[in-house]
């Protein structure tokens, strides 16, 4: 975490969480999500109600991704989020709170969105046939552009991959999709 975030929240150590503002989805990008994109419905495609305008506004200022992505981590619940100084923002996913990247053999490489590399301690894949991996950073999917590298390191051998439903995935490996909706529970 930024030392500059460490200080703000030494500083302020009691400003309320932030719900619902900001979103990862299943590829990797940040959006911000203002009033109106809340208020069409729930950041991840899968849920009831979701559409398009929920997801909100694609980021694209590289100096705001990079400080949201060196100050992005979990709570002891299971729940990502990004440390804006004193307030934690937590992070609606869209699939997992890390997706990974895949470079080319023979190295197969593997990066967490954030940039951080990882190395591969498991693999599975759900009945939609998406690929994620169990690394030491955690767990997360693999992006769509990087299937291929890893399609040729499950032929390979590298990684065997074990069925396992998209419905269990959260408990199974403790994250929360939606900390947002946890709240109003």
């Amino acid at each position: 975490m930024d030392e500059i975030v460490l200080q703000a929240i030494a500083k302020w150590p009691k400003v309320p969480a932030c719900y619902g503002w900001l979103g990862l989805d299943a590829r990797g990008n940040w959006y911000m999500r203002d009033d109106q994109a809340q208020a069409a419905g729930p950041f991840a495609a899968a849920a009831p109600g979701a559409s398009a305008a929920g997801k909100g506004s694609l980021l694209l200022h590289e100096k705001l991704i990079d400080f949201i992505q060196r100050n992005y981590e979990s709570d002891a619940t299971g729940q990502w989020f990004f440390q804006n100084g004193p307030q934690r923002v937590y992070v609606e996913l869209e699939a997992t709170p890390l997706i990974w990247r895949v470079d080319a053999a023979p190295a197969f490489a593997v990066a967490a969105h954030t940039g951080q590399p990882a190395r591969v301690q498991r693999c599975l894949m759900d009945e939609l046939g998406r690929l994620y991996l169990e690394t030491n950073l955690g767990f997360g999917l693999v992006h769509t552009q990087d299937m291929t590298h890893a399609a040729d390191a499950v032929e390979r051998g590298l990684w065997v991959p074990q069925e396992e439903s998209a419905s269990v995935l959260p408990a199974r490996f403790g994250y929360v999709r939606s900390p947002e909706l946890l709240q109003k529970k």
